[in-house]
C-alpha cells in the first residue's frame, strides 16, 4: 500500500468492498491459497482503516481542547498530541512497507560463520534476540530445524515468523551480523570476533510472477535425521532441490511425507528467486536514481560490540545505539523502521 491508499479512506473502503464480493463467491473456498491471501488483504486494510478512524478522533479531540483556550488544559493537549504521533507513526510505517510481499510470513535461517564455538553462541543470542523481538510485535515463532554447536547455540537454526507484515520487517534482518566481545570461552578473556548469515526468505502462499521450469531442478531424497517419530528416521522423505541457473539449494525433512517435503521445499526455493530478484530490482532503482550506495544483502549488515565500549551500529544507514542489552532483548525495531526508510 502506497502513501495514497494508507490515507485515503475511500479507496480502502472500495477495495474492502472488491474483496468482500470475492470472498461472497462460493468457488473461492476451493482455492485455499487464493481464499487466504484475500483473507489477509482484508485484516490488514480493516486495521488501516481503523489507524485513520483513530487519527482523526484524536485531530478531533486535540481541536476542541485548543479550543477551550484553557491553560490548565495545556498537558492534557501535549498527551493527546504524543497519542497522535504514535498513530501517525504506525500509519507511515504501513506506507514503508508497500512491496508486494512484505505481508507474507517468513522463514528465517541463523548460520553460523568464522568464530568456532563462540560463533555457535553468537547463533544462539541473536536467536533470543530475534524470538523477543517476535514477541514484542506480537507475532509466532515455531522452530523448524536446528543443527547443535560442538559444545555451545547452534550451527545452524531455522524458524518460521507469522503476523502481519513478517518478511517486511525481517527482510531488513538480511546479512551477515557481526560480534565483538570478550569470550566466556577463552580462559585468557582476550576479545573476539564472530559472524553469523542471517538468510529471511518469504512465504509465498498466493500466485506470483516466479515460474520455476522442472527441467532447472536437481531433485534428491534421503533420510531424514531430525525430530518427527520413527516414520521420518527410517524413510528416505527428506528433500534436496538444487535450481540449476542459480546454484540455490534448499532442503526439507519437517513434513512426514516425501511429497509434503517437497512441496514445502518448492516453497521456500520460490521465495529464495523473489529475494533475488527484489535485489536485483532494487539495485537497478538505485542505479536509476544515481545513489551511489548498493543492498547489500550478503555483506556485513550490523556490529554487535560489547567490549572496549557498548555500542550496535547499523553499517547500512548509520543508525546505532549505546543499549547493547536492550538490543539484545528485542529493542531493535529502531534498527528495522530506520532500514525501511533507507529502501525508501
Amino acid at each position: 500500500m502506497r502513501l495514497s491508499t494508507v490515507f485515503d479512506r475511500d479507496q480502502i473502503n472500495s477495495k474492502l468492498s472488491s474483496i468482500s464480493e470475492k470472498l461472497q463467491d462460493p468457488e473461492i473456498y476451493s482455492n485455499i491459497e487464493e481464499y487466504s491471501a484475500l483473507a489477509k488483504e482484508q485484516s490488514l486494510l480493516s486495521k488501516n482503516l481503523a489507524e485513520i478512524d483513530e487519527m482523526t478522533r484524536k485531530m478531533q479531540e486535540i481541536e476542541e481542547f485548543i479550543s477551550l483556550g484553557d491553560d490548565s488544559l495545556s498537558q492534557d493537549i501535549l498527551e493527546q498530541i504524543r497519542a497522535l504521533q504514535r498513530v501517525v507513526d504506525e500509519c507511515y510505517t504501513t506506507t514503508l512497507l508497500s512491496r508486494p510481499y512484505d505481508t507474507c510470513n517468513c522463514i528465517v535461517k541463523l548460520h553460523s560463520g568464522a568464530g568456532g564455538t563462540e560463533a555457535c553462541d553468537w547463533v544462539a543470542m541473536v536467536y533470543r534476540m530475534y524470538s523477543m523481538y517476535v514477541a514484542r510485535l506480537g507475532y509466532k515463532l515455531t522452530e523448524l530445524d536446528h543443527v547443535d554447536g560442538d559444545g555451545a547455540g547452534y550451527k545452524s537454526i531455522t524458524f518460521r515468523v507469522e503476523g502481519d507484515y513478517a518478511y517486511g520487517y525481517f527482510k531488513c534482518e538480511h546479512g551477515v551480523h557481526r560480534l565483538v566481545r570478550i569470550s566466556p570461552f577463552d580462559a585468557n578473556k582476550r576479545r573476539h570476533t564472530s559472524f553469523l548469515s542471517c538468510e529471511v526468505t518469504p512465504i509465498v502462499t498466493h500466485d506470483c510472477d516466479i515460474v520455476i521450469d522442472t527441467k532447472d531442478l536437481v531433485i534428491d531424497t534421503y533420510r531424514s535425521s531430525g525430530a518427527g517419530g520413527q516414520h521420518v528416521n527410517t524413510t528416505d522423505s527428506a528433500i534436496r532441490i538444487t535450481h540449476i541457473p542459480t546454484g540455490i539449494v534448499v532442503t526439507c525433512q519437517n513434513e512426514r511425507s516425501q511429497i509434503q517435503n517437497k512441496a514445502a521445499a518448492l516453497e521456500i526455493l520460490k521465495g529464495k528467486l523473489l529475494v533475488l530478484k527484489e535485489q536485483e530490482e532494487q539495485n537497478k532503482l538505485l542505479a536509476l536514481k544515481g545513489v551511489e550506495k548498493k543492498i547489500e544483502w550478503g555483506s556485513q549488515i550490523r556490529s554487535y560490540v560489547f567490549c572496549p565500549y557498548t555500542m550496535c551500529k547499523d553499517h547500512r544507514t548509520g543508525y546505532e545505539t549505546s543499549d547493547i542489552e536492550g538490543v539484545m532483548d528485542g529493542d531493535i525495531h529502531a534498527f528495522v523502521i530506520e532500514y525501511l526508510k533507507y529502501l525508501n
